[in-house]
């Protein structure tokens, strides 16, 4: 049975995969998440997944068994500019004026890695999310309850975040939580892993 490495630091990620029943470890891939010049956000969420897994895989590239990495990265798209994770409270209010009333996309793009031969899959998640025309109060209240600076665009649709949302247009609603686990599971059978054996074999 191959063992799995999920190259994040998230906890959104890891309880997204926690799902699947599954035994898996976590590790913080530690890269630099600039953006390059000119990038755009597609590019950057593909970019950035596939170095998270590789970064990772690199370090166990002499298994006592066969590993895999998966990596995953997301950016907001608001008419080419990429949003990521505000730094402050202040830049949270910007970001959800920004948004409001309009239509952004949301890419979430998997990396899976296998150390032996690093090999690599990847695939990638588009979401559209149409924002409501929210006031500058609701900004406000919803950032003090659900405080989300550690989600792209300060947009936490899992949570109270949905209040501020009009519309979601995806084939898997996981991806817009930060991994897409039906592109994830995709490319972890190209690698011949079978989940549902895996899972079965824990319970």
């Amino acid at each position: 049975m191959a063992r799995l490495i999920l190259a994040s630091s998230s906890i959104y990620r890891r309880e997204l995969l926690e799902r699947l029943r599954i035994p898996f470890i976590t590790e913080s891939p530690n890269i630099d998440e600039t953006p390059l010049l000119e990038e755009s956000p597609l590019q950057i969420a593909q970019r950035l997944a596939q170095e998270k897994a590789l970064a990772v895989a690199v370090a166990h590239r002499a298994p006592i068994q066969e590993t895999l990495v998966i990596g995953s990265d997301q950016v907001i798209d608001l008419d080419g500019q990429a949003l990521g994770k505000p730094q402050t409270h202040e830049e949270a209010v910007g970001q959800l004026r920004q948004m409001r009333g309009r239509q952004l996309w949301v890419y979430t793009a998997v990396a899976v890695v296998r150390c032996s031969d690093l090999q690599l899959q990847t695939a990638l998640s588009s979401v559209s999310v149409s924002l409501r025309d929210y006031s500058d109060k609701e900004i406000e209240t919803y950032l003090h309850l659900d405080k989300p600076y550690d989600c792209a665009g300060a947009i936490k649709s899992e949570s109270l975040g949905i209040a501020l949302i009009e519309r979601i247009d995806s084939h898997d609603p996981t991806a817009l939580i930060g991994l897409p686990l039906t592109d994830t599971l995709r490319l972890l059978r190209c690698f011949g892993v079978d989940v549902l054996s895996m899972a079965q074999a824990q319970s």
